[in-house]
């Protein structure tokens, strides 16, 4: 005679009442490992080239403000170097506490990143919202978006007049 495993001789069929589990834990495995899959190929890095600004430099007001860190780390505000303890109060002073005053950050470049950044969050913090980055003017390379430059001129074939 063959039987189940849960065969009884009592005749009664009981409905089982157990979940089997196994199918769905296939299921997620299966998505687990389809999700670790795609997920990388999500972060793919597309070369764009960027097209140059042609936006025209704002003007320079008559008397800029600028504030300079130097090679060594020290700060001057216009064309006085102050220490870092009086820096505040000497911005405050040269601009008459007004924090619409439009400031100007420059730094040698040697200067490490985080040293310009430093500087950038004490003007943030002390209201000075309007601080411009100044840099050197330079033609951009091809690579960076700028047009190329155009192809010299060829020269007229010899015996042509």
């Amino acid at each position: 005679m063959a039987g189940g495993i849960r065969d009884s001789d009592d005749g009664d069929d009981d409905e089982m009442s157990e979940i089997n589990v196994t199918p769905f834990i296939d299921v997620i495995l299966v998505l687990l490992i389809v999700f670790m899959v795609a997920a990388p190929l999500s972060t793919v890095d597309i070369a764009v080239q960027l097209p140059a600004a042609t936006a025209k430099p704002q003007p320079r007001p008559e008397k800029p403000i600028y504030v300079t860190i130097k090679a060594n780390l020290e700060i001057a505000i216009g064309e006085d170097t102050v220490g870092k303890a009086m820096f505040l109060s000497t911005v405050a002073r040269v601009t008459n506490s007004n924090r619409d005053t439009r400031l100007f950050l420059r730094a040698d470049k040697t200067v490490p990143y985080g040293e310009l950044i430093a500087v950038l969050d004490q003007l943030r913090a002390a209201g000075y919202l309007k601080v411009g980055l100044v840099a050197l003017e330079a033609v951009r390379p091809p690579e960076f978006g700028a047009p190329a430059a155009p192809p010299a001129p060829a020269a007229p074939p010899a015996g042509n007049p």
